[in-house]
């Protein structure tokens, strides 16, 4: 089946749109990584990374309301099908976290899924951090960022990210962060994302943990015509492997004129950065495909 948006654009993404006390719009946004190097593998089994988290245009609608029909709190889906019970997605672990430490009123909560599932985006995530932003604000709960962030921390790895929602270097599991002078504004960004799944076990298999010789952080700073030979993803190794059809996105990307491409996280999406619009072709006709000009 072919899927093809394109980037909301006409917001800043690090902005919450606020329209009632009672109501509340909001566009949680992707992130794609550039680079990804795995460290070392910790004594507690998770693995100490380094990345590049950057976000991008693409992003789920959520609409979140005061209820005047619930005491705890509704939950509707559309879009890009979500399965299981709404009690396991993100969103209403966010509410609930929240909802456990502080007093607010029930809620009605929409949205209407547009990032993919399984591709590395972190669209479970940035939808989890955005809510937690929209109670903190409908509510007057007065809850600082830091704080914010540490209590996304609860929800998963890369949840804080979106607090800020600002490029930014990540070591440690991806929890740990530094601010950097990253702007990829003007460039446009073509997505691509096939219907394969990669599990996290997949993803690792080939994997051998390595400091690099030049962190990644100072190979960011570098020109972009410089990254193709530089910045790597480690899970490419084994994802390629596994799976050709990924490999052969990211030569496709390359041969279309990308600056740089690559797989994001753990796959599997693969996005191609480019001065300007590429020429529209049927390479991708068959995957999830979405592009814009990056802000």
């Amino acid at each position: 089946m072919k899927h093809k948006c394109g980037f909301i654009c006409n917001y800043k993404l690090s902005t919450i749109n606020y329209q009632l006390s009672t109501n509340m719009l909001l566009f949680p946004n992707a992130k794609i990584n550039i680079g990804l190097n795995v460290v070392e593998k910790r004594a507690d089994g998770y693995h100490n990374i380094e990345t590049v988290f950057y976000p991008i245009g693409l992003s789920d609608v959520l609409d979140v309301q005061v209820s005047e029909s619930c005491s705890d709190y509704s939950f509707s889906a559309s879009g890009i099908p979500i399965d299981g019970d709404p009690e396991n997605n993100l969103i209403v672990k966010a509410y609930r976290l929240l909802r456990s430490q502080y007093q607010f009123p029930a809620i009605d909560i929409s949205l209407a899924k547009q990032i993919p599932f399984g591709a590395g985006l972190g669209g479970g995530s940035a939808d989890a951090a955005f809510m937690l932003k929209a109670l903190n604000q409908m509510f007057e709960l007065k809850i600082t960022p830091k704080k914010l962030e540490k209590i996304a921390s609860l929800l998963g790895a890369d949840c804080p990210v979106f607090i800020k929602n600002k490029p930014i270097f990540a070591t440690g599991i991806g929890n740990v962060f530094t601010p950097i002078k990253l702007s990829l504004k003007g460039s446009f960004l073509l997505l691509v994302k096939p219907d394969i799944h990669v599990s996290t076990p997949e993803a690792y298999s080939l994997v051998v943990p390595q400091k690099p010789e030049i962190s990644l952080l100072e190979l960011i700073q570098k020109p972009m015509n410089e990254w193709k030979d530089l910045i790597k993803n480690d899970f490419e190794k084994s994802v390629f492997s596994n799976h050709p059809e990924i490999e052969k996105i990211k030569n496709d990307l390359y041969a279309m004129g990308a600056m740089y491409a690559s797989m994001s996280g753990s796959g599997s999406s693969v996005y191609g950065i480019f001065k300007t619009i590429p020429e529209q072709n049927d390479l991708f006709d068959n995957y999830f495909v979405a592009g814009g000009v990056l802000k």
